[in-house]
């Protein structure tokens, strides 16, 4: 059973109470399956089916979907930096070039892939990550993934960063492949 960061679930409820909308995270978490991991959330990692169900609903029976879910990733990215980058690394990455910075950056990410990856492969290029086979893709495409890593990305980068999803597992493609641009 491949496993997931808990902050995917934990950061889309935390979006859930911040919008004053916790009748309607109820009803999601509840359609879900894992009503109990909104009252109750995990401290460890998850199984990925838990997530992509959680993700797959919201995306289904949500309006706001796209919404909730760039705000979910915007929040695990804060976490991300907050707790898993090394503080000297937040302090030396914006410091150097861009380009020599992400792809310092991206060797980190790709090491620790499998925490939001599940049983995903994660491959990663000079100008995009992707991860094949990625269970937590939904039709809406990865708007989460794509929030954690423009977060990441622009608060380590000397450069504004900006990443777009260009093909998603969810809607049939072999991969979801993010591209990673430089604002000018």
């Amino acid at each position: 059973m491949a496993r997931i960061g808990p902050n995917a679930i934990i950061q889309l409820g935390e979006t859930f109470a911040a919008r004053d909308n916790s009748a309607e995270a109820e009803v999601i978490y509840a359609a879900a399956g894992c009503l109990s991991l909104l009252a109750h959330p995990p401290e460890r990692m998850v199984d990925e089916a838990i997530v992509a169900r959680l993700f797959t609903t919201v995306a289904s029976d949500t309006p706001q979907a796209r919404d909730y879910l760039k705000e979910a990733g915007t929040r695990t990215g804060d976490y991300i930096l907050a707790n898993r980058i090394p503080a000297f690394a937040r302090r030396i990455l914006p410091l150097l070039p861009s380009r020599l910075a992400l792809k310092i950056l991206l060797k980190a990410i790709q090491k620790h892939s499998w925490t939001f990856a599940g049983s995903g492969t994660f491959h990663v290029a000079s100008d995009h990550v992707a991860i094949e086979n990625n269970k937590i893709a939904t039709p809406l495409g990865c708007v989460w993934h794509e929030a954690v890593f423009t977060r990441i990305f622009s608060r380590l980068l000397r450069a504004p960063v900006e990443v777009t999803e260009t093909t998603c597992c969810g809607r049939g493609d072999h991969a979801c492949r993010f591209e990673i641009h430089f604002k000018a």
